[in-house]
């Protein structure tokens, strides 16, 4: 019997089914750190609950010293999430998920376009100075966030900057990690202010980068060709209200809980659920 099955679940809580296909991943951590352990014995961190607390933290927006008593201590939480984000494993399961996924819409494993953007995004009074900036278009203070998404707006890469770091300049370093990642992807669409520099170096890496503008005759809202797939996909991250604004010390764990809300998305997928709203109850 799990520590879940002993209390009430929580909306954020994950599904058996969800976390039948978490599970692996995590069993695979745990195996690996008691191979380089002491092995002194002790009690046993039940990972399912440690995913559910992180998950309540990304969902709901509440800080790391705030979840309900029912979680395990919010040190191990925390700790939990460091180790998981320093050693890549919660970028692993965002990457096993959305092949998944991917297979699931019958598209190949391996995606052959994306779709680049940036959101800046205000910062918590608790995030480091250093690790700020000014957006001058945007007149922002805070943090970038720069999304390489697939055509069907699921997250590649993310990259988490000041906000003064121009699109261009974090654009080149994405493009660098898709060819290095996802050597299979031959084509990007970006926006205006993706500019030269970024479509050379594109070229360079055999990546045909293609700027695709706003309909200048079109005031307000307009759906954008192709890079409309990546304003969904910022839509879908901003339901998770721990991302309405940068609260993380660290700009790696900025990219974790954006990543977590993208495996939380593309769980329910692979699990045909789907997130409870009002008019869905």
């Amino acid at each position: 019997m799990t520590i879940q099955s002993q209390r009430k679940a929580y909306p954020s809580d994950l599904s058996d089914a969800r976390w039948a296909l978490i599970e692996p991943t995590l069993t695979a951590w745990r195996a690996g750190r008691q191979k380089t352990s002491l092995g002194l014995g002790g009690r046993v961190t039940d990972l399912r609950e440690v995913m559910n607390a992180i998950l309540h933290v990304n969902h709901t927006g509440v800080a790391w010293r705030y979840p309900p008593h029912d979680f395990p201590p919010h040190t191990t939480v925390f700790s939990h999430f460091s180790a998981w984000t320093a050693d890549g494993t919660i970028e692993k399961l965002g990457v096993g998920l959305h092949r998944l996924v991917r297979e699931q819409e019958g598209r190949s494993p391996e995606p052959t376009a994306c779709v680049i953007d940036s959101q800046s995004i205000k910062t918590a009074p608790s995030v480091p100075t250093a690790t700020q900036g000014i957006d001058a278009g945007k007149k922002i203070v805070g943090r970038k966030r720069s999304l390489v998404v697939d055509t069907l707006g699921l997250l590649l890469l993310v990259m988490v900057t000041a906000a003064s770091v121009s699109d261009n300049d974090a654009g080149k370093q994405l493009l660098t990690q898709v060819a290095t990642t996802y050597p299979t992807i031959t084509k990007a669409w970006v926006d205006t202010g993706y500019k030269t520099q970024a479509v050379e170096h594109g070229a360079k890496l055999g990546i045909d980068v293609d700027v695709v503008p706003r309909n200048a005759q079109v005031k307000g809202f307009s759906v954008v060709p192709r890079r409309w797939v990546v304003e969904r996909s910022f839509g879908w991250i901003m339901t998770h209200r721990r991302l309405a604004r940068d609260y993380e010390a660290k700009p790696e764990h900025s990219e974790s809980m954006i990543r977590l809300a993208m495996i939380s998305n593309l769980a329910k997928r692979a699990t045909g659920e789907s997130t409870i709203t009002w008019h869905n109850p």
